[in-house]
């Protein structure tokens, strides 16, 4: 995707897309929005663009779970969930994707950074009671 601000907004708009057509629980899909939006909002604004000049969005489903990934070129700093003050304009994204996430981290490849969280997020039936079975491992990049 393009090293811009309107690609979070392409981004939450095709997870979103993709998860529906998957079947997945409305509350997860928003979840996953809005992972994917504060990973992607942390690559525009801390580090740069991939050696493309772009940034790669790309997202799981399999086994009730939804990944979602970032990846830039990296930054001075690791990506890691702030403590900021009842006062401050920002620092929260990551700390959010703590709460709303399974589990979150940071993997490195060469001069690649990749932030992905993961989020439990089972099909709905339509009586939001059972699961449905799940489709092949699926993973979408957004770009």
């Amino acid at each position: 995707m393009p090293y811009a601000p309107s690609s979070v907004a392409v981004a939450r708009q095709r997870l979103c897309s993709d998860l529906q057509e998957w079947g997945v629980y409305e509350t997860a899909i928003d979840d996953a929005v809005l992972v994917v939006s504060e990973l992607l909002s942390n690559a525009l604004r801390h580090a740069h663009p991939l050696p493309s000049g772009q940034v790669m969005v790309a997202w799981r489903w399999a086994g009730g779970c939804v990944e979602v990934a970032v990846s830039d070129g990296g930054a001075a700093t690791e990506p890691r969930a702030g403590r900021p003050t009842l006062s401050s304009l920002g620092g929260r994204g990551l700390g959010i994707v703590e709460y709303v996430a399974e589990n979150w981290g940071v993997r490195h490849e060469g001069e690649i950074t990749t932030v992905w969280a993961l989020l439990t997020a089972v099909a709905d039936q339509g009586d939001g009671q059972v699961p449905l079975p799940l489709p092949e491992p699926a993973l979408r990049e957004c770009g």
